[in-house]
């Protein structure tokens, strides 16, 4: 089981996750909803992870106010906006992009971007450098060396080509050793034969991620833990904290 931190520390992430200011029950047709992103201040657009198409939702009115078909159907699972252009994360690390996404008639990009992941939930605009983040939920290559290996790619948009070193690698033993300091509990399971020793579990699957536009700071949710994570721009791990299931 999970337990949350004290308010004291929630704090520092800047967001009481135990208390949302509000909720939305969403469609049907976007139960499988895998992505979203700002368009105004009441729109985001959403993508769901079996269709190709982009639903507008209006948080104030409570519901889809358009919606376009802009690609077969897929397994997409992450959007982000930048100006007059959607993007868009197929989870095979193909990336479409809508330009003039407003235009009936826009013009689809596909991008083949070779990353070696086979699965990826996360994408996100980075500004500061002008590229789209890719989060690898899968881990990189089989066998022991990749166990604890989780990376996050850079995608040039100016080259419109994947960089060929992540710009994020994280070691999932240094997040375990985190939470064992900061007395954040995690899931455990036995190792060895006779009882053995408890092994805290936690497998950081990116499922979304974000460059906070006012901080600076990489916000990254791992849904396969039911975790929360603050890393500086460099990869340092500054903040976690274990969401609500019921809730999330």
């Amino acid at each position: 089981t999970t337990t949350a931190q004290p308010t004291s520390a929630r704090i520092r992430s800047g967001y009481d996750l135990t208390r949302p200011t509000t909720t939305a029950v969403l469609p049907d047709t976007l139960h499988e909803v895998s992505g979203l992103t700002d368009i105004d201040l009441h729109t985001v657009a959403c993508v769901q992870d079996e269709n190709g198409v982009i639903f507008f939702y209006d948080l104030e009115k409570r519901g889809i106010v358009r919606q376009f078909q802009f690609h077969l159907d897929g397994d997409y699972e992450g959007i982000t906006r930048i100006g007059k252009v959607i993007y868009i994360l197929r989870s095979d690390g193909t990336v479409f992009g809508v330009e003039n996404y407003e235009d009936p008639n826009f013009i689809l990009h596909t991008y083949t971007t070779g990353i070696p992941a086979a699965n990826n939930e996360g994408l996100c605009h980075d500004p500061v450098n002008d590229r789209l983040l890719i989060a690898c939920k899968s881990k990189l290559g089989k066998g022991h060396e990749f166990k604890d290996k989780r990376a996050i790619y850079g995608f040039d948009l100016k080259t419109k080509t994947l960089n060929e070193r992540p710009v994020f690698e994280f070691d999932v033993q240094k997040m375990r050793e985190y939470a064992e300091q900061h007395k954040i509990d995690l899931p455990t399971r036995t190792k060895g034969k006779n009882g053995g020793t408890e092994e805290p579990i936690l497998k950081f699957r990116a499922s979304a991620i974000g460059v906070h536009p006012i901080r600076k700071q990489l916000y990254v949710l791992s849904a396969a833990d039911h975790l929360f994570f603050i890393f500086d721009l460099e990869g340092k791990l500054m903040y976690m904290e274990p969401l609500d299931p019921k809730v999330f």
